[in-house]
Order: C-alpha cells, then structure tokens, then sequence
C-alpha cells in the first residue's frame, strides 16, 4: 500500500528547506490560520505542544486523505515565552533579553494519519547568547534576519556568530528536529531513507 501524501501545515521556509536535507518534499505547503498568542499562565513547553496540535488538527480537517505533519517552535527564558519578533523594536528587545543568557528553544511536534493516528512530540534545544554588546544588537536588528523569528534571531544566520553553545538539536534551533522529526514519520509508515 502506498504512502498517504505528506502535507506540511507551515508557512516557514525554513521548516520546508530542513525536510529536503533528508528527502522529503512534501506533496502540499499548507498553513493553518490560529491564535497563536498563549493562555495565560501557559508555559513554552504546553504551548509549542498546543499549537502544533492545533494547527496539524485544522490542516487534517481540509486534508482528510493525507498525512499532515504540523511543527510549533517557541523559544523561552524560563517560563517567559518570546515572541515571535515582528518589529525591530521586538527583536532589539529579545536579544537584550537573551544576551549572555541561556534560554530553551522548544518545537511541538504533531502528525496525524489519515487512519487517525496521531503522535505528538516535544523536542527542547538549550542556547547560550554570549554577552552582546549594544552595537552588535542595532547591526543584527538593523539587518532584518530576526524579524519573524521566535526569539527574535536565526540560528543560521549571522545570530550564530552570537551562541557558543548548544544543548540539543540545532535544527530544532531552525525550526524542525529533522532526527525527531524523521523518526515519528518513519513509525506512521512514511517512508524515509
């Protein structure tokens, strides 16, 4: 029996870029359209699950016939959620949060099979930002690489200039933890290499 096709319910390219490190080029690029501000009292860990869930459940609703593979990276500083930087003003202030901090980037991840099985993971990664100084932050933010990012920064960027250290996996960092990741595809009968 053949594979159901891979729906991926993301709008990151970067998420679409790390499934073809390891060939996988998913049949449709579908975001689901959620709320993605926290409940209160909601710590990184519950909301990177909740999300993900949440928006593998909306694309599974449109996509019935497929296997939608759903992915939400949230980055915290101790139960403090970042946001996802929108403006420079906001990345300006993640990264002076950050600096010379460690802090947690965590992803949320949910399949569901057209079957309706469903598995969902959570996969942490620790980052150490050496300290930054002031100028080093208005050259990132004026650059533009953290806009739109959770934290306010792109590990693969020029933002790894800044981490001497992580715990964990770095695409994770990215967007998408490609050994998880591969892993819970490969226990639904996707066939990976």
């Amino acid at each position: 029996m053949a594979a159901p096709l891979l729906v991926l319910a993301s709008a990151s390219p970067r998420r679409r870029d790390l499934l073809r490190q390891i060939g996988i080029v998913p049949a449709e690029i579908l975001a689901a359209d959620l709320d993605e501000t926290p409940e209160k009292s909601e710590l990184p860990r519950a909301l990177a699950l909740r999300l993900c869930q949440a928006k593998a459940a909306a694309v599974a609703g449109l996509r019935p016939a497929a296997l939608v593979l759903a992915a939400d990276t949230v980055v915290g500083l101790g139960r403090r959620i970042l946001p996802k930087a929108e403006t420079a003003a906001e990345v300006a202030d993640c990264l002076r949060l950050l600096s010379g901090r460690r802090h947690t980037v965590t992803t949320g991840l949910c399949l569901i099979h057209p079957d309706g099985r469903r598995v969902a993971r959570v996969v942490e990664t620790k980052v150490r930002l050496r300290r930054l100084e002031a100028a080093e932050i208005a050259a990132y933010v004026a650059g533009g690489e953290g806009l739109g990012k959770a934290g306010g920064y792109a590990i693969q960027g020029w933002a790894e200039a800044f981490i001497p250290w992580i715990g964990g996996s770095y695409s994770n960092v990215v967007g998408l933890p490609l050994a998880e990741t591969a892993g819970l595809l490969k226990g639904l009968g996707y066939p990976i290499l």
